[in-house]
């Protein structure tokens, strides 16, 4: 049995403000679109929404309650997490100048390295576990975990490409190394700041 047109309705604003809100993958993309424009920056884009569909489905299938069974299995995947993003950090702050060249190391994130950032992203667990807890029902609960996982999906890649297309606005502006220096610090400190919830919350 499929889920209600109202609750589907409210999964979906649920979707859509989750997914356009900052976060770690939307300040990474937001970066992206500065250093290596739209198009270059479509595959990590499409690594997050297909990553985030499989990370709900397994969320949906069973993985959540593993964690709530060993809780020290979630607590080293939290800071492997934070690991990855201090190296991300760090790569986004020592971004070389603005090129439209395709060779050498200035290379954007790879679909799979997107997809897999997913399962150590705070953000997208909070999403997903969000999303299979409060808005899937237990009639026809197998059906309705793929579609919250597929309408989860088609709504995040629209949104999350928003966040690449005001960073490609960017470029002509973020021209100057200086401000681009500036800038790429600024989203790397964003990325750091977004681990104090994960590691410190309650």
């Amino acid at each position: 049995m499929f889920m209600s047109s109202s609750l589907l309705s409210a999964f979906a604003l649920f979707a859509f403000v989750s997914s356009i809100t900052p976060g770690p993958n939307n300040t990474m993309l937001l970066a992206s679109g500065v250093n290596f424009g739209f198009r270059r920056s479509i595959p990590h884009a499409l690594g997050i929404s297909l990553g985030f569909m499989v990370l709900v489905i397994s969320v949906g299938l069973g993985l959540g309650e593993v964690f709530k069974a060993l809780p020290g299995a979630y607590a080293t995947l939290r800071y492997v997490g934070a690991a990855y993003l201090l190296y991300l950090a760090w790569k986004i702050a020592t971004s070389s100048p603005l090129s439209d060249d395709t060779h050498g190391n200035h290379t954007p994130m790879t679909f799979l390295g997107a997809a897999v950032f997913q399962w150590v992203n705070p953000k997208a667990w909070v999403m997903a576990l969000g999303a299979i807890t409060t808005y899937t029902p237990a009639q026809g609960y197998f059906t309705n975990v793929l579609v919250i996982a597929v309408v989860f999906a088609v709504i995040n890649l629209p949104s999350v490409c928003v966040w690449v297309g005001f960073g490609s606005g960017l470029r002509s502006v973020l021209r100057n190394p200086r401000w681009l220096r500036v800038f790429n610090w600024s989203m790397a400190g964003l990325l750091v700041l977004s681990l104090y919830p994960m590691l410190f919350a309650g």
